[in-house]
């Protein structure tokens, strides 16, 4: 291992790890107790996992095509296309929701707060793994 390979120190792991623990947690929580039906809240956690997943793959996509590696054709379009979707979904059963604004709005700070933790712990990982190879 180079020792000049930069490195991300055990507690900045840590803390990126317990805020996407936390994240998740207040959006189950969230969602576990949002006063719809059903059928309403199947959607909702439905919109909050593709969320979840499209950030992952975006942030993949982005960091692959920084890298110089190769994808497939039209791989950048279903990338991004993927998160425009789930961002557009969730947003829109957000607003359409009939539940009080101060419910809405914890569930939107939690989605808000989902992503970007996917999106850090998503970089920590691919960081930890290149550090790992050189």
């Amino acid at each position: 291992m180079n020792p000049l390979t930069p490195r991300d120190t055990k507690a900045w792991q840590a803390q990126v790890w317990i805020s996407f623990g936390i994240a998740v947690l207040l959006c189950g929580s969230g969602l576990a107790w949002l006063p719809v039906g059903p059928m309403e809240r199947a959607f909702m956690v439905m919109a909050y996992l593709f969320c979840l997943c499209a950030v992952f793959v975006l942030a993949k996509s982005i960091r692959d095509r920084h890298a110089g590696l190769p994808e497939a054709p039209g791989w950048r379009l279903v990338a991004w296309g993927g998160f425009a979707a789930a961002v557009g979904l969730t947003g829109w059963g957000l607003t359409v929701l009939s539940i009080a604004p101060s419910h809405a709005a914890f569930l939107l700070v939690g989605w808000l707060f989902l992503m970007s933790s996917a999106f850090t712990l998503a970089k920590t990982l691919r960081d930890a793994q290149e550090a790992r190879t050189l």
